[in-house]
């Protein structure tokens, strides 16, 4: 039966503009099509600026986390995919810890939770909108102005919201927020690599390729100090480091543990359950950078100096939350960077080695946070997307296999695979977490979370493409690749 947060949401959600299921095959041909659709649309939007935005007069309330919620400054992705991912959150925290009642095996709630999960994705788009224009993110602005900017973040929001359902819903190839990640972070990592923007005082390429070949020309560029850049410029060591990361990310990913399986009809005939050692993937990664988003974001609006919440009487109070440096952004406008003695200057991981090795304190208490949150938020996510030791036994049995030497029952199995899950979860939270801190501290060519998170992404869309290829070829297939 349906719960009472659920029928709050369907008055809301039978008014949500909705992209219907495919009632046909859509071929992988068609499947590309649309996904390449969704890709240029956004990144359309992405290059068209807000109108009547100043961008000289805004402070980037998300600068640190711009590469992981896919959105630019100033444009029509301003929010990026933060509202849709906040919102899966805070629903699967609700549905994880059994606050809302969800019967997700009735086609009907789970369409209802579907859609509840869609509106509030609108309702704290239009919340950010809102506290964007109050907390004077985007400079001084008229009532004119500060109308057609709400319009214009609406209307964007609901649309980046539209070509994620369009993907999920079976239109495309994997999901809109890992699709706009991933482009994010490759355009990142290029623009790091080949950007011709001049820097410092010999006006040497930002891009570090670029960099590197015009010091083999020009003599004031010194190869060696390639090497090592600092102000946070791309470095030949932050390449090799990121270089690195891709392989063993790689290598963590293709690497499983396999649970022998017999069919209990053909004596004979045998298979594996293959488990990756990242069993969550990236997942926590993204929802603890969410959690971290809105965390950087409201503290910011509540404590940054241009508050006004600021006054004698609260000053000390808001000092605990966040005190705060203003530093340019290079292309106009300004961001935020947490001072020591505030809670929000430990949820920002060290920004290269230099920042490391000068507060090591910070960088232990980060690195504590970020790996409790990963393995927690891990645990969560298992018991709510159909992961959990009883879901999978379930599926075993319902497959007509069994664990030879064991009797053919999803209490024993699942009993077996709690044996081997629990752990897997740590393990895959501990990896994630320290391969991001280290991406972060040695310099990657794009932010640590970020990178990992391109890592995951892609590896899952070439394993998803290989099987839509495959089922393309041997429709016989679909069934034994769970693609049916």
């Amino acid at each position: 039966m349906t719960g009472k947060f659920l029928k709050f949401f369907s008055p809301f959600v039978r008014v949500m503009p909705e992209i219907k299921q495919p009632q046909r095959e859509v071929s992988f041909k068609e499947k590309l099509m649309w996904t390449g659709l969704a890709l240029i649309i956004y990144l359309i939007m992405s290059n068209i600026p807000l109108y009547g935005v100043t961008t000289q007069a805004t402070t980037d309330y998300y600068y640190w986390l711009r590469v992981i919620l896919a959105s630019q400054k100033g444009t029509l992705t301003e929010l990026g995919i933060g509202p849709i991912v906040t919102a899966g959150l805070i629903m699967q925290l609700l549905l994880g810890s059994k606050i809302i009642k969800v019967d997700l095996s009735d086609p009907y709630d789970r369409a209802m939770f579907s859609g509840s999960q869609k509106v509030f994705a609108m309702f704290l788009t239009v919340f950010n909108i809102i506290a964007y224009i109050i907390g004077g993110a985007f400079g001084p602005l008229d009532l004119q102005a500060m109308t057609f900017i709400f319009l214009q973040l609406l209307f964007s929001g609901v649309v980046i919201i539209l070509l994620d359902e369009l993907l999920q819903k079976g239109w495309g190839i994997g999901s809109g927020i890992s699709l706009f990640i991933a482009t994010g972070v490759a355009g990142q990592i290029f623009w790091n690599l080949f950007s011709f923007i001049g820097v410092g005082e010999t006006n040497e390429a930002r891009g570090i390729v670029i960099a590197f070949i015009q010091s083999l020309t020009n003599p004031n560029i010194d190869t060696a100090e390639l090497f090592w850049r600092h102000d946070r410029l791309p470095s030949i060591f932050g390449g090799i480091t990121t270089l690195g990361i891709f392989l063993i990310v790689i290598w963590f990913e293709s690497t499983r543990v396999e649970i022998p399986l017999a069919y209990k009809g053909y004596r004979g005939f045998k298979g594996k359950y293959p488990m990756k050692l990242l069993y969550v993937s990236n997942i926590p990664v993204i929802l603890v950078n969410a959690l971290y988003a809105n965390f950087l974001f409201f503290g910011q609006m509540i404590a940054g100096p241009n508050s006004g919440f600021r006054n004698d009487d609260t000053r000390w109070f808001l000092d605990l939350i966040g005190k705060f440096d203003s530093v340019p952004t290079g292309g106009g406008g300004d961001y935020l960077v947490p001072l020591p003695g505030c809670l929000l200057y430990y949820l920002t991981p060290p920004q290269g080695l230099l920042e490391l090795l000068a507060d090591p304190f910070k960088a232990i208490i980060y690195l504590i946070i970020f790996i409790f949150l990963c393995i927690m938020l891990g645990k969560i996510w298992v018991e709510v997307s159909g992961l959990a030791p009883r879901d999978i036994a379930q599926q075993i049995i319902d497959s007509g296999m069994q664990i030879p030497g064991f009797r053919s029952s999803d209490k024993i199995i699942e009993r077996i695979l709690k044996r081997y899950i629990p752990t897997l979860i740590i393990i895959n939270g501990i990896i994630i977490a320290v391969m991001s801190f280290f991406a972060d501290s040695l310099g990657a060519l794009t932010s640590g979370t970020g990178l990992l998170i391109a890592i995951g992404i892609v590896h899952q869309y070439s394993e998803q493409i290989a099987k839509e290829m495959a089922a393309q070829q041997y429709p016989g297939m679909r069934a034994f690749l769970g693609m049916d």
